[in-house]
């Protein structure tokens, strides 16, 4: 299994970074994004803190940590300068929390994150057809995602994703312990968004290609 969208108690998540990463290694994952809420306020603190334990974890777990983030509910024309300053500071996964159906994400954030040549659109709800050829020009990697309430448009995101040829990724959201999934369970929500077998597989190697990538 791998993994590129979890959340740690650096923002809103129920574990300690390390206990989070321990815990999908017991489970069977071979790689976790800690990807934690941050806006303005606190990315200069979560990020560094990332870089530098995903540093430390590396040299001694079979697991591989990615330190990221996700820009969450921050204006639209801030992605760009935002995903900049994430990178700079050691992020090596930038996603952004896209317009789901069941938070008020501000209108204009799925297409200004594919502007701002992000890694993943997380969740991006209701997506336009458009941004869906825009992610597919800009190999920008379209989130399926296991979380309740987020998963409920998977089946839209996955219809034009190959339409337009756009790349899937799935991931959990993980804030809790229960989040964390078993690679079967990963492809039951792919095969539930009206995925064939020969198209699950190719979204499970997409996450493995976007691991190499930013590693």
């Amino acid at each position: 299994m791998i993994d590129l969208h979890t959340h740690s108690f650096l923002s809103d998540g129920d574990l300690l970074p390390t206990e989070l990463v321990r815990r999908a290694e017991h489970i069977g994952y071979r790689v976790i994004a800690i990807t934690d809420h941050v806006d303005q306020s606190n990315l200069d603190f979560v990020v560094p803190r990332l870089a530098e334990l995903a540093e430390s974890l590396n040299k001694v777990m079979r697991i591989k940590t990615i330190p990221g983030v996700e820009l969450t509910h921050v204006p639209p024309v801030t992605i760009g300068e935002l995903a900049d300053r994430a990178r700079s500071l050691g992020a090596k996964l930038v996603v952004v929390h896209g317009e789901t159906i069941v938070e008020p994400v501000s209108p204009g954030t799925d297409h200004h994150a594919l502007e701002a040549g992000v890694d993943i659109l997380a969740h991006p709800g209701l997506i336009s057809p458009e941004d869906v050829k825009l992610a597919a020009q800009r190999d920008i990697f379209l989130e399926l995602s296991a979380r309740r309430g987020h998963s409920l448009t998977n089946g839209h995101v996955a219809k034009l994703a190959m339409e337009m040829g756009a790349r899937l990724v799935l991931n959990t959201d993980t804030h809790e312990p229960s989040d964390l999934i078993t690679i079967e369970y990963a492809m039951a929500v792919v095969r539930g968004a009206g995925l064939n077998e020969e198209q699950i597989k190719a979204v499970l190697l997409n996450s493995e290609q976007l691991a190499e990538r930013i590693a």
